[in-house]
């Protein structure tokens, strides 16, 4: 048999079986089965390398051990029960806080006080003099990391706290933070004794096969310091003009600073992640006493999710939000590509007489995800949600805030990377008083937004529809 017919049949072959296991894999939606499929069949070639890099969410087996392991031990070494918690939530509420708990540590935590930065600079200001104030412990973890402004004053912040004997460790993305990595500020911070880690790093040559899937990104923003102060929310440390996508500046985020027993939430979620990663021993972490609670503070869990979460665990939490509320849903996201669960559950909210609003950024660094997101403006605007394009730069706070009563704060975007494939950590909270800040804060968002016409949407032109309708047949691959 000549060569080239037993290339051709190797390779039908294996475009068959990757295509079958596109179609067979257990928990996948039926729109990410048809995309894949319509990639693998009309670019068949590029189709199966596309496939085998990206395809699935996998996670190497080693990583996967350990970081169920520590899972397990992070639950055990809860020490607050979640029924106290709930007392304080409206019944309505109550299965929104059960299954973020079950996502943390498995715990809840009442007596909790937030304080909202002004903007991303007083965010950083706040850490710096936090850490400057910092007498045992320090822990920070973000995806982006530049060496800007911002960037430098946590490294010279952390150098500072690192030799006068506080134990410091760090965790920045191998792929959002590389620069920093590869700078002498990098070293600069361990030559100071500071704990590096390079979070999810690539893997090469054989390791393809064995390792984590590519593109599988550490996404958290978690600041600890001393077990007794938590920063949550959407920023990475670097200033708000982001000079490596400067034309899309400035970055508007949110940040909140934390104090009371959801620190130690925050704590374990990192030092959990940390042990996988690095190997060390970090169980003391779990087992520091929690911090006490505040005087009328609030009920808060934190908790991480990612890709071996329960399939859909993000989409969970944002889903029983909206149909909790009852008066008003305000939501501001950079990103959004919605799961089918989603994109009902918000269109839902808006029928049934919740004032349901979303603000997306009028330009967007991401081409495919703006084009994506208004493909999907004639369905919300049809069921009734507000739509509103943010023109003062890239808003990338993702805050969620039902009934001016509950937020949820942090990392997660209403996207499928956020949904499904990268680490994430948020916070929700009850709070009639934090939700009514952050929700002022929404408020000037929408200042500076332009309200999406439906008139203007319905009467798109033909060519524009047929794109959008077209990428978004793609959503689930982004």
């Amino acid at each position: 048999m000549p060569a080239t017919t037993i290339w051709i049949v190797v390779y039908t072959i294996a475009h068959l079986a990757v295509i079958v296991r596109a179609i067979t894999l257990p928990d996948r939606e039926p729109a990410s089965r048809a995309a894949w499929v319509l990639v693998l069949v009309f670019v068949p070639v590029v189709g199966i390398v596309a496939y085998l890099l990206f395809g699935e969410p996998w996670v190497a087996r080693r990583f996967r051990r350990k970081a169920n392991a520590a899972t397990v031990e992070m639950a055990s070494a809860a020490c607050t029960d979640i029924p106290s918690t709930l007392d304080a939530v409206p019944d309505r509420f109550r299965s929104v806080f059960k299954a973020c708990a079950l996502l943390g540590d498995g715990r809840g935590s009442s007596g909790n006080r937030a304080t909202l930065a002004a903007d991303s600079n007083a965010a950083i200001d706040a850490m710096v003099r936090d850490f400057d104030q910092a007498r045992e412990t320090i822990h920070l973890s973000f995806y982006i990391w530049l060496a800007d402004h911002n960037g430098l004053k946590v490294v010279d912040a952390l150098r500072r706290a690192a030799t006068r004997g506080v134990t410091c460790r760090v965790v920045a993305d191998q792929i959002g933070s590389q620069a920093l990595i590869r700078s002498e500020h990098w070293e600069a911070m361990r030559k100071a004794g500071v704990g590096l880690c390079a979070s999810m790093k690539l893997s090469l040559g054989l390791q393809l096969v064995f390792g984590s899937r590519i593109d599988l990104r550490n996404h958290r923003k978690i600041v600890v310091v001393d077990n007794r102060i938590a920063y949550c929310g959407s920023q990475n440390c670097a200033d708000p003009e982001f000079r490596i996508k400067a034309k899309f500046a400035p970055w508007v985020d949110i940040m909140l600073r934390f104090e009371g027993p959801v620190v130690l939430q925050n704590q374990r979620l990192f030092a959990t992640h940390w042990m996988v990663e690095t190997g060390e021993d970090a169980h003391a972490l779990y087992d520091v006493p929690e911090p006490g609670a505040m005087p009328d503070g609030f009920p808060a869990i934190a908790f991480g999710t990612g890709p071996m979460s329960p399939k859909g665990a993000m989409t969970d939490v944002f889903v029983a939000l909206l149909y909790a509320a009852e008066r008003e849903v305000v939501i501001s996201t950079p990103y959004f590509v919605p799961d089918a669960p989603l994109l009902a559950a918000l269109t839902f909210c808006a029928r049934r007489g919740v004032a349901t609003t979303l603000i997306l950024p009028a330009r967007n660094d991401s081409w495919e995800v703006s084009a994506i997101s208004k493909a999907h403006y004639p369905q919300l605007v049809e069921a009734g949600v507000r739509v509103f394009e943010f023109r003062g730069g890239l808003l990338h706070a993702k805050t969620l805030v039902v009934d001016r009563t509950v937020a949820l704060v942090g990392s997660a975007n209403m996207d499928r990377r956020s949904l499904d494939l990268n680490f994430e950590n948020n916070t929700v909270l009850c709070s009639p008083e934090v939700s009514a800040e952050i929700r002022a804060r929404q408020d000037t968002y929408l200042a500076a937004a332009d309200a999406v016409s439906t008139t203007a949407v319905l009467q798109r032109p033909l060519p524009q529809r047929i794109w959008e309708n077209v990428i978004t047949m793609f959503g689930p691959l982004f």
